[in-house]
């Protein structure tokens, strides 16, 4: 049984109001995100280079556009 939850004004108020995270944990997040972004990329582009040709079109995506995107480096956007 799934439990939903009502946001009322005063709860978002409230959500609105947070304080800013202490210099250390804005820095952990901040690190987590972008090794985050990193290991998307890196898998995204492996699974990208694997690919064969029909889906690639399915994505309209050609060869030659997915080698150059799995060739660029995990921090590359």
């Amino acid at each position: 049984m799934t439990q939903t939850t009502l946001h009322t004004p005063a709860s978002i108020a409230y959500l609105g109001d947070h304080q800013p995270l202490p210099l250390l944990a804005d820095i952990a997040v901040r690190v987590a995100v972008t090794i985050t972004k990193w290991q998307t990329r890196r898998t995204s582009r492996k699974a990208l280079s694997r690919l064969e040709d029909d889906m690639l079109g399915d994505i309209g995506v050609t060869r030659r556009q997915a080698s150059d995107e799995s060739r660029l480096w995990f921090w590359q956007p």
